[in-house]
């Protein structure tokens, strides 16, 4: 039996759905249920009657799966696949802030631990943060983890205070200006699509700047031909299949996640067979930081 033959017995066998990142490798990619940003991955894992959850994706994500999903079985392909940006808040600070400010709103991107989403008001993703914080009542806004994520959504909304933290994606935070405009002089005629987790200089220079999803409804709809894509590359993989009379460039070859690419179909296949990896949270933690996650999942509907 092939081992995708072998994961499509066992998916039946165990009543299991497999979610995928964009970021993944291009073969986890195909033998997804699924496959989507973090927003569309929330919303799926909470939408499905699956009793078993493989989360090929990087440790918060199943988290988060877990989450919005108590009673099921939630696993991940590699325990080791974490995000070093989803630590990048310290709750100490949080609470400081929280007595600093009046009328302050804790806004957890959703690339966070469980133990942040715990101490937060809302969550969101690069999909959906301009409008969540727009909406909320709210003046002051403390944004975690993510710097460039926040710098975005404080351009995007000035009319809030909003107070940034200093976290950053190892990965997008890598990128240069002299890297973008590089590929710009390579390839004049294409247009430069990034990831706001990308430095504000880098995204000043985008033809579109927004979430993997939002780079791919882009590239879909435009009448353009040719794209330099500035963020993890594993997304090519849809873009192309979505795309397959357009053109695509890496703005760098070293747009790759490490953690994401530990995520290996026979990974995948080792943890539905024996179904360990499973993702266990403490249960008065599940129950506060799965209440931003809802509020997340409510004020985006």
């Amino acid at each position: 039996m092939s081992l995708f033959s072998e994961i499509e017995t066992l998916k039946k066998e165990k009543n299991a759905i497999i979610l995928a990142h964009y970021y993944v490798p291009d073969e986890v990619q195909v033998i997804a249920d699924f496959v989507g940003d973090s927003f569309a991955l929330a919303k799926k894992a909470k939408e499905t009657d699956a009793k078993v959850i493989v989360f090929a994706g990087v440790l918060f994500m199943a988290e988060s799966a877990k989450l919005l999903n108590p009673d099921k079985k939630v696993l991940i392909p590699d325990m080791s696949a974490d995000c070093p940006m989803a630590h990048m808040a310290a709750i100490s600070k949080i609470k400081k802030m929280k007595e600093e400010y009046e009328d302050l709103a804790v806004v957890c991107y959703v690339n966070s631990t469980a133990a942040l989403k715990a101490v937060s008001d809302v969550c969101v993703t690069s999909s959906n943060a301009v409008d969540i914080v727009r909406s909320l009542k709210n003046q002051n806004i403390f944004f975690i983890p993510d710097q460039h994520l926040g710098s975005y959504v404080k351009k995007q909304v000035p009319e809030k205070n909003i107070i940034l933290n200093d976290g950053y994606c190892i990965t997008h935070h890598a990128m240069t200006k002299e890297a973008a405009l590089s590929a710009k002089k390579q390839h004049p005629e294409a247009l430069l699509l990034v990831h706001p987790e990308c430095k504000e200089e880098v995204v000043q220079l985008a033809d579109y700047a927004g979430s993997t999803a939002g780079i791919i409804n882009f590239a879909k709809s435009s009448m353009n031909k040719e794209f330099i894509i500035g963020t993890e590359l594993g997304v090519l993989c849809e873009l192309k299949k979505q795309c397959p009379d357009k053109t695509f460039y890496p703005m760098s070859e070293e747009l790759i996640c490490s953690n994401m690419k530990k995520i290996l179909v026979e990974k995948v296949r080792d943890c539905l067979k024996e179904e360990n990896n499973e993702i266990i949270l403490d249960e008065n933690m599940m129950i506060n930081a799965n209440k931003p996650l809802e509020k997340m999942l409510e004020l985006a509907s």
